[in-house]
């Protein structure tokens, strides 16, 4: 496998959030030990109890401020409630709703699931929606917020906030979001700044997805204004998203800061450990994903897929002409390296993809993909995920492709590939029926890729080549025979020992070839994924390879034919004076092939085990055994009544047993010389680990010597830096993100200025959909009881 595709979400992601860690008025929660949780940590629930004022309203805007619906069931359907369910009967003491009700949160973005959760389990408990106005209980007390605009989320904006008419009739406008766009709207008396700036580094340092939460107190007198100037804005007929943006902009000043929320979703066990081993044995990594670009780029850094010492390239285009004049200029800038590995990531979104998929484009997009060290494309669609993978399949005629998801949408892509892989996740089970492999975790595709993709490649390479050889041994002896007799149709093989040649004499050696046979030890295929670069490169299983299988049979035929030919032509092959025939001839260079191709699978065994020898041995004593038997069937059987005796007349000529020790030995001698040979002076790495292995010496030193880093173009990196100043915006929403435009590639350069420093921001909220979320949340009243089918 050369080019991996992957999904994201329930493939190297659990797919659940999980409220980990906050920070409120400058005080950090749940940072104890790295396992700990902000809603066990002692101190937040003390200043609860306290009715603290600051943390009261921090997670009253939890509460609020979110386009989630809750939904209430019956306990009877608490048994298929999924993750985002929960009992809201299990908080005890906060006299909720019933212990007989279940309360499901149904949110277009995991993370405002989690943050509504994470207010509910400290007695925040949102409860109520309707077209106007949010219910929520504190401890018990039910407060009503007429929600008076929901100011939706977007990738520009990087925040999404609510303006509510408080219970006490105040209004406030709630913000959360990218503490880049935050901080620069907080008011000048704004406290905590800098400690909520300290403890956003130390969450990004961990890989949570973060977000800040802030409010303001609005005037009535200049919402008023403000209310019309967002009406015309919404039902303005011409760009309508940017004066939405802009009217929002304008109340969503002077913020004072609150704090910040961090969120983990947690990737599935051993994904970094994972991509890091499959990134090492040469592998190219591209995720596919319908999350948004910082998301994915966040997971990105999160898996070991984007590292320091990668750039990365975005490509956010709005039309072809762009795409096209991007995808240009990077080839140009490449240069020389195009299509090699550089160290660079490219970063592409659906619309752009859209784009880049079409005819004009396709093979520049490839270009430029097939330059990057991985890829990661956000927002696309199942379509463009099959489309990508067939692009690639398609165009690159000796690579082998891999996809692997674990939904319905990654059926297409999975189908796609030469290999399918689906993962047996949440989202059902289409992806396993329609793969050809089936795994639990994406973890599991180290040892399936490292240990037993190269095995089985190493088995069936040799299980085809050893088959070819050993058919060619045989049947072009009856070549060499057709010279001698005129090709007059005569054979010199019995008609059932032809027919048996393969289902008895020579089957068990391929079977053990192609079943038991092993090339390095499991532990150093895991601990040196570098050894996988062999199977990659088709060392062993190429038209040079067979072509010189098939000419080693040849010579191979030659040789037990025409040295048993010349030791027959004696006068006198017996004591007694007697000739021998031609089925004497026939069988005893059948037994030489015999003994000559299973010797040989011998030769190609790198583990043998006591299978390996029966099979070989075995094989060798079928063809004695059934010598002897044979001759005395007829006349029972009317079978060969020509081979009456032959028993006795092969058994008991000498030239046979001398042919036997002396034909197969000169037949192998040139196949184990020059086995010896190469691997002494031109052995290939896997080879050399093998004689490392016997001798228990550990080869690491050796695969670290072997495999050495690309150098890359120096002035192909600063050209692209240049044209990707762009790139810093995503860059600084990313965690361990920098764009270095004045050092090599593999010398960082610090961030020195705390504002452009990632911290881990991913708010994956969903936008420009066909219905707005406000629009949605407008339209729903959780009151009213759901239709129930029949």
């Amino acid at each position: 496998v050369r080019y991996l595709f992957s999904d994201k979400t329930g493939t190297l992601t659990r797919n659940i959030m999980e409220f980990k860690r906050c920070s409120i008025g400058g005080i950090m929660y749940g940072n104890s030990t790295e396992d700990s949780n902000a809603l066990d940590d002692e101190n937040l629930v003390q200043k609860l109890n306290a009715c603290d004022p600051l943390v009261d309203k921090f997670f009253t805007i939890l509460a609020v401020c979110h386009t989630v619906v809750p939904e209430l069931n019956s306990t009877e359907n608490s048994t298929n409630a999924n993750n985002s369910s929960y009992s809201v009967g299990t908080a005890s003491g906060n006299g909720i709703l019933d212990n007989e009700q279940l309360i499901s949160y149904q949110a277009s973005s995991p993370d405002e699931a989690a943050l509504v959760k994470a207010a509910r389990t400290l007695g925040y408990v949102f409860t109520t929606r309707t077209p106007t106005e949010i219910i929520i209980k504190i401890r018990g007390v039910e407060k009503h917020f007429t929600i008076l605009h929901v100011l939706e989320f977007t990738s520009f904006r990087k925040r999404m906030g609510v303006v509510v008419r408080e219970p006490n009739g105040r209004i406030s406008v709630m913000v959360k979001g990218a503490d880049t766009v935050i901080f620069e709207r907080l008011a000048s008396s704004s406290l905590y700044a800098q400690s909520t700036m300290d403890h956003l580094e130390n969450f990004a340092k961990t890989g949570l997805r973060t977000l800040c939460i802030a409010w303001t107190e609005v005037d009535p007198t200049f919402y008023t204004e403000w209310a019309k100037n967002f009406h015309e804005a919404s039902i303005a007929i011409t760009d309508r998203e940017a004066k939405l943006e802009s009217v929002a902009n304008e109340i969503e000043q002077d913020l004072q800061l609150l704090g910040a929320t961090a969120i983990e979703d947690r990737l599935q066990a051993g994904v970094p450990q994972t991509i890091a081993n499959l990134m090492r044995a040469g592998i190219s990594i591209w995720v596919l994903t319908g999350d948004k670009q910082e998301t994915a780029v966040n997971i990105g850094y999160s898996c070991q897929l984007l590292t320091q010492s990668i750039s990365l390239l975005t490509m956010n285009t709005k039309s072809l002409d762009q795409t096209r004049e991007q995808l240009v200029n990077l080839i140009e800038d490449f240069g020389d390296r195009i299509r090699m590995e550089n160290d660079f990531a490219l970063i592409v979104d659906g619309q752009t993809l859209e784009f880049a998929l079409l005819c004009e484009c396709r093979d520049q997009f490839l270009d430029v993909a097939l330059s990057c060290k991985s890829v990661i494309c956000c927002r696309v669609s199942p379509w463009q995920k099959a489309q990508l993978v067939k692009l690639v399949r398609q165009s690159i005629k000796d690579a082998v492709t891999l996809a692997i998801g674990d939904g319905a949408n990654d059926v297409g892509m999975i189908q796609a590939a030469h290999v399918g892989v689906g993962i047996s996740g949440m989202e059902g089970r289409q992806a396993a029926c329609a793969s050809d492999y089936a795994i639990a975790q994406f973890r599991f595709l180290n040892k399936l890729l490292l240990v037993h993709g190269a095995w089985n490649y190493n088995r069936l390479t040799k299980l085809i080549l050893y088959s070819f050889y050993k058919n060619v041994c045989l049947y072009l002896i009856q070549f060499w025979f057709a010279i001698l007799s005129g090709f007059s149709g005569q054979i010199i093989f019995e008609r059932w020992s032809i027919g048996l040649y393969n289902v008895i004499f020579t089957a068990a050696p391929p079977m053990a070839l192609g079943l038991f046979d092993r090339s390095c030890s499991v532990n150093n295929c895991l601990k040196y994924p570098e050894l996988y670069r062999d199977t990659q490169a088709s060392a062993s299983f190429n038209l040079k390879v067979f072509f010189c299988w098939i000419l080693n049979s040849v010579y191979h035929s030659f040789l037990i034919f025409w040295i048993p030919l010349l030791a027959f032509a004696v006068d006198t092959a017996y004591s007694n004076g007697q000739t021998s025939s031609l089925l004497v001839l026939g069988n005893s260079v059948y037994t030489y092939v015999v003994v000559t191709v299973c010797l040989k699978a011998g030769l190609e065994h790198t583990a043998w085990t006591w299978l390996s020898h029966l099979a070989i041995w075995g094989s060798i004593g079928c063809w004695f055994l059934f010598l002897i038997i044979y001759p005395h069937v007829y006349p029972t059987l009317s079978l060969a009544p020509d081979m009456v005796g032959m028993d006795s007349a092969v058994y008991g000529c000498g030239i046979f047993w001398f042919g036997l020790l002396l034909i197969p030995l000169i037949a192998l001698t040139r196949d184990l010389t020059w086995k010896i040979t190469k691997r002494i002076t031109a052995g290939t790495l896997r080879e050399q680990v093998m004689q490392m292995e016997r001798m228990q010496v550990d080869p690491g030193r050796l695969i670290r010597a072997s495999i050495r880093p690309k150098s890359s173009d120096r002035s192909a990196f600063v050209r692209i830096m240049r044209r990707s100043m762009g790139s810093q915006a995503l860059l600084n929403l990313c965690l361990g993100a920098s764009l270095r435009t004045g050092t090599t590639p593999t010398t960082p350069t610090p961030i020195t200025d705390p504002r452009q420093t990632d911290h881990g921001y991913a708010f994956s909220q969903e936008e420009h959909g066909a219905v707005s979320q406000s629009e949605l949340i407008r339209a729903y009243d959780s009151n009213r009881r759901k239709p129930e089918g029949r």
